[in-house]
């Protein structure tokens, strides 16, 4: 048995701040990194172009860190209960070395996997959890049960002290050319491009792949706009958020050294109000964290609704109301420009998804699952932990102690979008609406002359009653049940 390690990426895509390399580093010099493209992965039927064009740019920009740091990183296609076993024998590996995940699929994977390795001899490195400052074994109620509520997993969340950052991967050891050789009758290949594995982006990335400009990214947001995310983080027309949704899911940028950012930037805070916007980030992280913890803890979340009223609700499901939907053409211009966005940008303001996903449930009442595959299908930040959780609270289906919400899209606009900047720019054919119009939904017919812009699809107060009276139809039907 060779003194080599090999260290398996998934969403972990970066050489810093990393736990598991780290850990990996003190037991050997000699650690290669491995990725797997995973056709369970990559041929399901909710993977979105974008996603993948940032992560292949990811996996470019971390071989050049490892080279850097005196090693490689491998790449392999195929099934990795198959594959990862395979290189880590051929190449007479001591260990593999991975960061545990909360998705089902993950999960079960890694235990196939950790079975085989054992069965060969190989050790592995457990409980190490890269991507989440407190571990899904950490935060619990005080009858120990694993939180359904926000509210109190923040603040036993927010009470923890957090790990901070670690050493950065370097003065490694990698493969010699005849171990090389080996790796490749193994299987391993070349780094293939997005094209090559039939996904085609010829848009615009909402950041560069890859650890350094996700760091340049940070940096720009804790120097300037987190000062004021509290005031603009939900106007849509305004760049007031990270950004860093993308980074986060692949793990090109450490969770303790984003923390520690924000730490910093708390320190240098020089009023109320910045301290609050930096504390409200630190909110959206922990949002982050709870989601992922209820995955973990609840993996049903992933096949459906976590409320008994919403497991067998009667959606109505209009195909063509779904498609309109999906092509931003439902007639009410803040619905549209959202849905506009996500489709030609590949990623979508938050408060906007959660205008769209209310739309399509309350408004349309479409099962939320519908949504929640469109969105994977194009998000560049997809992360099933996150979408399966917004949509779940959009639709009021999921952990959350207020059932019902119901957002009104000519009220969101006129709140978020009260000049129309967002609108205009993501419906061209409206930019010369008048702006009361155009944010009240209510546009006079003289006004679309000449576009192809439609009428509203649906009414939005009878569908709002709608839908509170089939809510409490099936609510009533339930409870008689249980």
């Amino acid at each position: 048995m060779s003194e080599l390690i090999l260290f398996w990426h998934r969403r972990d895509l970066r050489i810093s701040d990393h736990t598991g390399l780290a850990a990996a580093r003190k037991q050997s010099a000699k650690v290669v990194g491995v990725f797997c493209l995973d056709p369970q992965i990559l041929e399901a039927d909710d993977v979105a172009p974008a996603r993948v064009t940032y992560m292949i740019g990811c996996l470019q920009e971390l071989q050049q860190q490892y080279a850097a740091a005196g090693s490689q990183l491998l790449i392999l296609r195929g099934n990795p209960v198959e594959t990862i076993p395979a290189l880590a024998v051929a190449l007479k590996a001591q260990a593999v070395f991975w960061s545990w995940d909360v998705e089902p699929y993950s999960q079960t994977r890694d235990r196939t996997i950790i079975d085989i390795l054992k069965a060969q001899g190989i050790t592995f490195l457990q409980q190490n959890w890269d991507q989440l400052l407190h571990t899904p074994q950490e935060i619990f109620t005080g009858g120990k049960s694993p939180y359904t509520v926000y509210t109190p997993f923040w603040k036993n969340w927010s009470s923890k002290p957090k790990a901070t950052p670690v050493e950065t991967l370097q003065n490694l050891t990698g493969l010699t050319e005849a171990e090389q050789e080996i790796a490749q009758k193994a299987g391993v290949i070349p780094l293939p491009t997005a094209k090559d594995l039939g996904f085609i982006w010829d848009g615009e990335l909402i950041i560069a792949p890859g650890e350094a400009a996700a760091q340049s990214q940070l940096e720009e947001f804790t120097a300037r706009t987190i000062t004021e995310y509290q005031e603009q983080r939900n106007f849509p027309g305004v760049d007031g958020t990270s950004r860093l949704s993308a980074a986060l899911k692949f793990g090109v940028i450490g969770i303790r050294s984003l923390w520690e950012a924000t730490l910093a930037a708390q320190a240098d805070s020089r009023s109320e109000e910045t301290t609050a916007s930096i504390r409200t980030w630190q909110q959206e992280l922990a949002w982050r964290e709870f989601y992922q913890h209820a995955i973990y803890h609840f993996p049903q979340l992933a096949d459906g609704a976590y409320r008994d009223t919403f497991k067998h609700f009667p959606w109505q499901n209009n195909p063509t109301h779904f498609q309109a939907w999906c092509e931003g053409k439902t007639g009410y211009p803040i619905v549209d420009a959202a849905m506009r966005q996500l489709n030609e940008s590949g990623w979508m303001h938050n408060r906007c998804r959660m205008i769209v996903a209310s739309f399509l449930t309350k408004d349309l009442i479409i099962n939320p699952q519908w949504g929640e595959k469109y969105f994977m299908q194009k998000l560049i930040d997809g992360d099933l932990s996150a979408n399966n959780g917004g949509w779940q609270w959009s639709a009021s289906s999921g952990m959350d102690p207020k059932p019902l919400r119901i957002f009104n899209p000519a009220s969101q606009a006129q709140k978020f979008d009260p000049e129309g900047e967002y609108i205009r720019k993501w419906v061209w054919e409206l930019r010369s609406v008048d702006t009361e119009y155009l944010v009240s939904g209510k546009i006079p017919p003289l006004e679309l002359q000449g576009t192809d812009y439609p009428a509203p699809i649906v009414d939005h107060k009878v569908q709002q009653a709608l839908f509170k009276r089939m809510y409490q139809q099936q609510k009533t039907l339930t409870s008689s049940e249980g």
